[in-house]
């Protein structure tokens, strides 16, 4: 009774993930059946997280994330688990030694995108992204395995630079949300007013402002690349490089678009995203 609970949990993970992250799942195929399902568990109870503080119909979005916290605290308890999704994410935490500061870290971040709407300078935005992306990252870490806790660092590099290219390709859907977590200080420096934002207006000076933060984006994306070579499995590698590859194609999107995430939403096509993995294939690095 007991494996057709977790059976059920794992599939029910594994279909939010196909659902809903897309390039992730395409990139998970290449991981050991083991790794992939207990990774899959991590996006739906993730993805469980958006959805609380994303919901527009949600009549208490904290009492909802106070639920979250109560079932991931339970996942990490002895107690007998019900939910077939929650027990699969208690045994995936529980065999790969993934410490629930991590997801505490990550439900503060939710909680931030419920409390916080502006952010003024980088420095808080940055905490935002490690919060709900960079210990992402530091969790996969722990699934997949590695040879030096140096390769700790980079990964958080790598979960800050995909969660800033969400930020990016979302500026439209975040402003309907009432959020712009562009720093303040950056937006005054290259002359962008909330109301130019909200009127879609795409200017030098909007393009200039896009194009620095792209450029940091980037940085965060070559930084991580230290770490890859640090985790243990040539296929876990594999799938990391698929990740960092596709969604850095995003930014390069934003700039074929002329930086217009108004009216175009910056997309990397499934046939673009073979070609990608094909060319990391062919290329070999870091593998």
């Amino acid at each position: 009774m007991h494996n057709q609970k977790l059976q059920l949990g794992f599939q029910e993970a594994k279909k939010i993930t196909k659902k809903f992250a897309k390039t992730f799942y395409l990139a998970s195929l290449f991981l050991p059946r083991e790794k992939k399902y207990a990774s899959y568990t991590i996006y739906a109870i993730c993805r469980l997280s958006d959805e609380t503080v994303d919901n527009p119909d949600s009549l208490d979005q904290n009492k909802n994330l106070q639920e979250l916290e109560l079932k991931i605290s339970r996942a990490y308890s002895e107690k007998q688990i019900d939910d077939p999704l929650l027990a699969a994410f208690s045994q995936t935490v529980n065999k790969y030694k993934i410490p629930q500061e991590y997801f505490n870290a990550l439900l503060q971040g939710m909680h931030m995108d419920l409390e916080i709407k502006r952010y003024k300078d980088f420095s808080p935005l940055n905490e935002y992204c490690y919060r709900v992306a960079g210990v992402v990252g530091l969790i996969m870490l722990k699934i997949f395995g590695y040879k030096d806790n140096s390769a700790e660092v980079f990964a958080i590099k790598l979960g800050v630079a995909m969660q800033l290219t969400n930020i990016l390709r979302d500026i439209k859907e975040d402003l309907a949300r009432g959020r712009i977590y562009l720093p303040q200080d950056e937006m005054a420096k290259f002359n962008i007013c909330e109301k130019q934002l909200l009127e879609g207006r795409i200017d030098k000076n909007f393009k200039d402002l896009l194009s620095f933060q792209i450029d940091r984006c980037r940085q965060f994306y070559d930084d991580s690349l230290q770490g890859v070579k640090l985790i243990n499995s040539r296929f876990d590698r594999f799938v990391v490089l698929c990740m960092k590859e596709v969604y850095a194609a995003i930014l390069k999107k934003i700039e074929e678009n002329n930086y217009d995430i108004f009216t175009t939403r910056a997309y990397v096509s499934k046939p673009e995203k073979i070609r990608l993995i094909l060319k990391i294939l062919q290329e070999r690095k870091y593998l």
